[in-house]
């Protein structure tokens, strides 16, 4: 391609909302453009390249794994959602509308519903099992506070899979090497990432995995073992059970005045005890489908954390949300000094699995300026893990110690086990003649997101460094000054010659000073470039490696077959 005929928009202006690299360098090189500043994006020509030489290879490792590729419709109607269960609980990300004829449809953020549609209306028997389809497609999230340009938009590029089995052990098969598949796509990519356990989400099942791209600009916070290859989600993560040196309270079981102890700070201070004896109680409302709701009180020790998302699992709430000290008057409970011990009948309590019969423990009295001593934690409760894992506890795996990085979700697989099979009535007639829901698995990457995570990974100050399988092009050949007949011979018969190898190249051959070129070059990104400039009369070019910005003098007349042997 020659650049004088290429659509590169290219600016020397930072977007006015763009703070990560990602953002600004893809708006900045010509690559995307913003639709009205709504998280809706044009993919310019060199963007679209760019996506489709990432999709490629999404598609290339999932066709070599047995999968086949699929296109549903982007409208999905409302009916199929409500199904499964999911047109209340996905919430407001979930753009519904409808037609002239008043029926009501969704704009599809991940289509279970529709593939689970496909395929009960076309599979039967235990023969034709197992399947794995999956399409590259847009998807449509209606984001309260789209940001970062491609990290989080609205309107997306998706591949999404879904695997069918007759049984659980076979679905299990297709997981493991759907995240053996994943791996070689993202190593293809040239991406450093980490495969994490997950939560599972809107999505449900009973298992997920993420595939984290490292980056210190990522959302998401991992949670990383120094001592193995253990990472999880921190929404997920867990750790060895924790123990504390300090003392157990030798305090009888009685009510202690407390008037000014209402923070864990303040009780430690107060018993003069380790936090991790004191019960922290955190009161939260739970809202469930059809507008219910009910407020919960969740009990951990009192050097640990809430874990929000955890804690919204154990209820299996559709969200929690924090309630206000009426509302816990009205519930009767004391701000400051509640109890799991003794919560009034209306209210849940949800315990963490750590004070399972832990005694000697302090906690509210569920009466103002008043706290109970010598506890034990027992009785008939909902017990889970609702603690978030801190930087320094000890592996559960392995006992290393953990610590926090950050992460670019890019992938995500789950074991739906008949989550959507079941409710929808995608059944199989086994090899008895016995009808029976359909075993899923489902399988995501953000085709689109990942051109932001490539970028947060590789650039520099000056812009891009795309990597092998991602760049725009393969090769960039500059003719520094366009009016010097032997340069622009020589640049023309390098394209020509190198293009007819099969080498995907960008002729830069505008009339543009060397010093713009250059810093388009730069912003671009392309990982190797051939610079005709004034050595030319000493029969020398130059081979630029975008990473670094190294340059090597070559032999003009070597210069196509060195380019041959560095990029073939």
């Amino acid at each position: 391609m020659r650049f004088s005929r290429l659509l590169v928009p290219t600016t020397k202006e930072t977007p006015n909302d763009a703070t990560l690299a990602s953002h600004i360098f893809l708006i900045r090189g010509g690559f995307i453009q913003s639709v009205g500043g709504s998280g809706l994006y044009n993919f310019l020509p060199l963007g679209k390249k760019v996506l489709d030489r990432v999709r490629n290879v999404v598609k290339e490792e999932l066709d070599n794994a047995g999968c086949q590729e699929v296109s549903l419709s982007f409208v999905t109607p409302a009916s199929l959602w409500e199904e499964s269960g999911r047109y209340e609980k996905y919430g407001k990300e979930l753009l519904r509308f409808k037609d002239r004829k008043d029926n009501e449809f969704v704009l599809g953020p991940t289509h279970e519903e529709m593939m689970v549609n496909l395929v009960r209306q076309s599979v039967k028997s235990y023969k034709q099992l197992p399947l794995n389809l999956y399409q590259i497609n847009l998807k449509f999230r209606d984001e309260i506070r789209p940001r970062f340009g491609l990290m989080r938009g609205r309107e997306f590029l998706m591949k999404d899979g879904y695997s069918f089995h007759a049984d659980e052990a076979d679905m299990k098969r297709e997981f493991d090497l759907m995240e053996e598949t994943y791996k070689k796509i993202f190593t293809r990519l040239g991406l450093e990432f980490r495969v994490v356990e997950a939560d599972s989400g809107a999505i449900g099942g009973s298992g997920s995995k993420e595939f984290m791209v490292l980056a210190d600009s990522g959302e998401d916070t991992i949670v990383v073992c120094d001592g193995c290859d253990y990472g999880a989600n921190i929404e997920a993560a867990v750790r060895r059970e924790k123990t504390c040196d300090a003392p157990v309270p030798q305090l009888g079981k009685e009510k202690i005045h407390t008037p000014d102890a209402t923070t864990m700070e303040a009780l430690s201070k107060f018993f003069d005890v380790d936090p991790f004896y004191l019960v922290k109680t955190v009161a939260m409302r739970a809202l469930y489908d059809e507008g219910k709701s009910q407020i919960v009180l969740f009990a951990i020790r009192g050097s640990d954390e809430l874990q929000e998302v955890k804690a919204c699992n154990a209820v299996e709430a559709n969200e929690l949300v924090e309630v206000s000290e009426q509302e816990l008057e009205e519930a009767g409970l004391i701000a400051g000094f509640m109890s799991p011990l003794n919560a009034p009948e209306s209210v849940r309590v949800v315990i963490d699995n750590a004070l399972k019969g832990a005694t000697g423990m302090i906690c509210g009295a569920n009466e103002k300026e008043y706290h109970t001593t010598g506890n034990t934690i027992d009785g008939d409760f909902d017990y889970s893990d609702i603690v978030a894992v801190q930087e320094g506890d000890a592996c559960a795996k392995c006992g290393g110690t953990l610590r926090y990085t950050k992460g670019i979700e890019a992938g995500h697989i789950f074991q739906l086990g008949t989550r959507y099979s079941e409710p929808l009535g995608c059944t199989f007639l086994d090899e008895n003649g016995k009808a029976k829901p359909m075993v899923m698995g489902t399988y995501g990457i953000g085709v689109s997101r990942l051109l932001a995570a490539i970028i947060e990974q590789h650039h520099d100050e000056k812009g891009c460094i795309w990597t092998k399988e991602s760049a725009p092009f393969d090769l960039y050949v500059m003719v520094s000054n366009i009016k010097d007949v032997a340069q622009l011979a020589l640049g023309e018969k390098v394209y020509e010659t190198l293009k007819a190898a099969g080498i995907d190249v960008l002729f830069d051959d505008r009339k543009d000073r060397f010093g713009a070129k250059m810093k388009d070059y730069e912003l671009i990104g392309i990982p190797h470039a051939v610079i005709i400039g004034k050595k030319l009369s000493d029969g020398l070019v130059e081979f630029v490696t975008r990473e670094g910005m190294v340059k090597e003098e070559v032999s003009a007349d070597e210069i196509v077959s060195y380019v041959q042997e560095r990029l073939c």
